[in-house]
């Protein structure tokens, strides 16, 4: 899939994962409709089995439907890759966030500090 020439720099962790996140988005996108953007159906489906863990992070839960309003920015009921990295952005932030809580957790736990 990826047309990296062999000339070029080995991909970088960041790199391949920019990779990864495409690669996701195809295996979905290609399910049916066109093949280069999510239905509704693809978007719930790709939700599922490639954000169980880390939709959680989102402070406000919202529905598959909810989420669908909220990406589908030009209301074609398609989700385009771009579309698709607002909510890719979205939990990604909310799981950066999540983790900072759980190190603050655990060195107040550590520490017995209270920050007041």
């Amino acid at each position: 899939m990826s047309k990296a020439s062999q000339t070029q720099e080995p991909l970088s962790e960041l790199e391949k994962a920019m990779d990864i996140i495409i690669d996701v988005f195809h295996q979905y996108s290609r399910r049916e409709g066109d093949k280069d953007t999510l239905t509704k159906k693809e978007l719930k489906l790709m939700i599922e089995k490639q954000l169980a863990n880390y939709l959680k992070h989102v402070k406000n839960k919202t529905t598959i439907d909810q989420i669908m309003k909220d990406l589908d920015v030009n209301k074609d009921a398609q989700i385009s890759f771009g579309e698709m990295m607002l909510l890719v952005t979205r939990v990604t932030c909310a799981t950066h966030e999540h983790l900072h809580e759980v190190e603050d957790q655990q060195q107040q736990q550590h520490h017995h500090h209270h920050h007041h």
